[in-house]
């Protein structure tokens, strides 16, 4: 499974797109706020020949959902997220306003993301573990062939998610880290939601948020 990471917008939130040994790919946490940016992920796509199959989000804060509705006028694709995402994302048009943030909010139908399912991209499978803390209803998905974790705003090269937003609990996401994300494999690599990649070893050696 290759991945190709893109930073859009304001927040320089980072989008994902995970591309299978079949040339379908599945787009991760859109943040695209403007038609260059938006251009910028479509281009790659049809220049690799890539089918988009799912629109995933790791959780619905505005920066990892303000490229919805380009996607689905582009791909024809529903956004996914679990349940617990549903109030954030409905939230979303008040976030924009207070920060300012150009934002046509996406109208259209959801599907709601079973944290027991996996995902199938070509041969390759991404497991999904809910890791709720920064976000009620935050997931991350596992690469278990590759070693690859797209962390959302979880786990951070040297931090971890905020929890002074509403619907965050601090305690809570400090619990998840070490039971979903330090109990994979050290040489796994986190890619998060912002800022640079980083792998659970060193996380678990020297993050100073939360150790091992």
């Amino acid at each position: 499974m290759k991945i190709t990471l893109f930073t859009f917008n304001p927040f320089a939130e980072n989008t994902y797109l995970l591309e299978g040994d079949n040339k379908e790919c599945i787009i991760v946490d859109p943040g695209m706020v403007n038609g260059k940016e938006e251009q910028e992920l479509f281009d790659h796509i049809e220049q690799k020949g890539l089918t988009p199959i799912r629109l995933v989000n790791t959780h619905c804060h505005i920066d990892h959902v303000l490229g919805f509705h380009a996607v689905y006028k582009k791909y024809g694709l529903e956004p996914e997220f679990t349940k617990e995402e549903q109030m954030v994302f409905e939230a979303c048009p008040r976030v924009a306003e207070m920060y300012g943030i150009s934002y046509l909010h996406y109208t259209g139908k959801t599907k709601v993301l079973d944290p027991k399912i996996r995902l199938e991209l070509g041969k390759e499978e991404l497991e999904i573990r809910f890791v709720p803390g920064h976000a009620p209803g935050h997931i991350v998905m596992v690469d278990h062939t590759a070693g690859n974790v797209i962390a959302g705003d979880t786990l951070f090269n040297g931090s971890v998610g905020r929890t002074d937003l509403p619907g965050a609990v601090h305690d809570l996401l400090m619990k998840k880290i070490k039971s979903e994300l330090y109990t994979l494999p050290g040489n796994f690599k986190v890619w998060p939601g912002h800022g640079p990649e980083t792998t659970i070893e060193k996380e678990k050696k020297t993050n100073p948020f939360v150790r091992a």
